[in-house]
């Protein structure tokens, strides 16, 4: 099975929420910390359960997110 690793450019994300929802592993959530422009941003809260299926990285309207993925 394929291993992913999520990578959050806090500093683009506006917390809109639309890669917390639509993670399939529920990888992703927010923190209480905000940015710069002050938003509380995604974090990956299960990161071990990525699959790299970049269905955030996808749906960001923001390009906030990178996907990484290896095959195990």
């Amino acid at each position: 099975m394929a291993k992913g690793r999520v990578e959050i450019y806090t500093e683009a994300c506006k917390s809109c929420l639309y890669c917390v929802n639509t993670c399939p592993k529920h990888v992703l959530g927010t923190t209480s910390a905000v940015n710069s422009k002050g938003y509380q941003y995604a974090v990956p809260v299960n990161p071990d359960d990525c699959i790299g299926c970049a269905m955030c990285a996808t749906i960001c309207p923001d390009a906030a997110i990178t996907v990484y993925r290896e095959a195990n």
